[in-house]
């Protein structure tokens, strides 16, 4: 593989680029199931869901978040000893394309299959494909920070994209084709890896001479209390990342409750225009900047990896049409006052019929005087927010009405619960690059200097949080609070993930002697899967700590826990870098 100025793309070798693409398809389908899977598992069954507690479903994803990040362990030490670091990406992610494609199928047999085979999918295909990006700076190690910074960006490239365009299908079309759309682009970037491999050379080879030949010169060159010490300090670094991402992790769960139940998500008049405009350009904005990169790496490599360069090119154009067709239909969505009569019932138990004004949005062209069905999305006769069927799909329900259009409402739109997902994404596309280029500059923070900033920034974000959360009564299920806190938390949040996580995967690749690379991404990605059980697990608990202590209490915890972790390693930034004997 010739390595020039001339094949370089921002000045990185082409191969760390394949990577990026790979990873920003898995990523895609990681993310975009997991913003349906909470929404899914709480939503009503009169909207598809299974109408589980708050408390079940935020400990089935504590289950599953805990153990795709545990099996990376097995994956790691798999593809050391006999799959190779290639190998084991392929297999995971052919695995994945399973479980997602098993989803899609919206039964709960499938449901349970599809989750066995992403939990072990990933095990095999996550420690591997980071092991790889640091294989490809072996001779250039200064250049590994800034290398994982933008391999980051591509997971949060895959991140925005899945939990825009699979949030959004999932909750306004239906819950198996967003589960299906995750699991179409796995695939794609399967078929992309597999026909792209040739960029890497030997690297990543199972038994390969190029791998033994650096394997031998790390043992050589590092004594062996050396490499205790640095793998001390992964041990170390892994651990207070458990605080950082049982916190972080919150966006899953309790975050996604409090978007769904407690934030001001229906926009009217100018707010919602507002949105809309807003909402395209963070659509249209960074896709149009990954397209960029898309078109760089194809640009380089057109006559290497032609065949990978087609199907990268069709899975984004395949992206592109969902994209504009979700705007378009929100360009045409419309909201209509519609009235329906409701039975109720007094205390001394007589019947009356009373009439009941809504307001319903629709994508299609309405008349006034139309007659609809609708049916009651939490089917409590008047309390949730309705939802359009036919005639045919009004015998499947025990709550329906027929309802009359009254008239036209000004431009209204419901913001989807799933969407703030994106704004953690968006944030690290835009503000990666600006940090890879300190992280690359004489004012380079050390090691523990970022992760205690990280922690720190976090736990503003909670502050933020709590903040606003201070006017919700401990008894209530719901409130409207503005949207602005949780886009300020997202922020806060974010900074602090590039601050610890793409850090984090630069120095284990650093500080673990090759042997033992993979095993130690797997030790760093079981630090995280402990992290998301207790994310899960914690967040569980959200119900009950909200009716005693008050909702702004349950989000202080998540306050103090990363900002104390924070300034105890600050504390310890001095051993930490003696230990580290060398590394930058």
């Amino acid at each position: 593989m010739q390595k020039t100025k001339e094949n370089e793309i921002f000045g990185h070798q082409p191969g760390l680029f394949l990577l990026f693409f790979t990873e920003m398809w898995e990523r895609f389908s990681y993310y975009g199931m997991r913003a349906l899977l909470v929404l899914f598992l709480v939503s009503e069954l009169a909207d598809g869901g299974w109408a589980w507690s708050r408390k079940g479903a935020l400990e089935l994803y504590a289950l599953y978040t805990g153990l795709v990040y545990l099996t990376p362990i097995l994956g790691g030490i798999i593809a050391d000893k006999f799959l190779g670091y290639r190998g084991a990406v392929l297999l995971g992610a052919f695995l994945m394309t399973l479980g997602h494609a098993s989803m899609a199928f919206d039964t709960p047999l499938f449901f349970y299959i599809g989750l066995s085979l992403l939990i072990v999918g990933n095990g095999f295909f996550k420690p591997n494909i980071s092991s790889l990006v640091g294989q490809l700076y072996v001779n250039s190690p200064e250049k590994k920070d800034g290398a994982y910074t933008i391999f980051y960006m591509g997971i949060n490239a895959g991140a925005f994209l899945g939990i825009l365009l699979c949030g959004y299908i999932g909750e306004k079309v239906g819950w198996g084709f967003g589960f299906g759309l995750a699991g179409i682009f796995m695939g794609l970037g399967l078929v992309m890896f597999y026909l792209g491999k040739s960029l890497f050379g030997e690297i990543g080879k199972r038994q390969s001479k190029a791998n033994q030949d650096v394997a031998k010169q790390a043992v050589a060159e590092a004594p062996a209390n050396v490499v205790r010490d640095r793998l001390i300090v992964i041990g170390i670094l892994s651990f207070f990342t458990i605080f950082f991402w049982m916190a972080f992790e919150q966006a899953g769960g309790s975050m996604t409750i409090f978007a769904k139940d407690y934030t001001a998500r229906i926009l009217s008049g100018s707010a919602a225009t507002l949105f809309f405009w807003s909402n395209t350009a963070l659509t249209v904005g960074p896709l149009a900047i990954v397209t960029y990169v898309l078109f760089k790496l194809v640009n380089k490599t057109y006559g290497q990896i032609p065949l990978s360069n087609i199907s990268i090119c069709i899975s984004f154009a395949i992206i592109w049409i969902i994209a504009l067709w979700m705007l378009n239909k929100e360009f045409n969505m419309k909201a209509y006052v519609v009235a329906f009569e409701t039975e109720t019932t007094s205390e001394s138990g007589e019947k009356s019929k009373k009439t009941i004004e809504r307001t319903i949005q629709w994508d299609q062209p309405l008349a006034v005087d139309q007659t609809v069905f609708v049916v009651d999305r939490e089917a409590k006769g008047g309390n949730g927010k309705l939802k359009i069927i036919t005639q045919e799909q009004a015998a499947n329900f025990d709550t329906e009405y027929v309802a009359k259009v009254l008239k036209e409402k000004q431009s209204e739109t419901e913001v989807p619960a799933s969407w703030f997902g994106i704004l953690n994404s968006f944030f690290i596309i835009t503000f990666a690059p600006l940090l890879s280029r300190i992280w690359e500059s004489p004012w380079n923070p050390s090691a523990p200097g970022k992760f205690g900033l990280g922690l720190i920034l976090l736990g503003l974000g909670f502050g933020v949080l709590a903040l606003g959360s201070m006017g919700i009564t401990n008894e209530s299920k719901s409130a409207a609070v503005s949207m602005w806190w949780l886009i300020v938390a997202y922020l806060l949040h974010t900074l602090g993930e590039l601050c610890v996580s793409p850090v984090g995967l630069s120095y284990v690749s650093k500080l673990a002697p090759f042997k033992l690379v993979g095993l130690m991404f797997g030790v760093w990605f079981g630090a995280t899967a402990v992290a998301n059980y207790l994310a899960g697990w914690t967040g569980s608990f959200i119900d009950p700590i909200s009716e005693t202590y008050g909702l702004a209490f349950f989000f202080l915890i998540y306050t103090v826990i990363p900002i104390l972790s924070g300034l105890i390693i600050w504390a310890l930034t001095p051993m930490i870098k003696k230990m580290m004997h060398g590394i930058e």
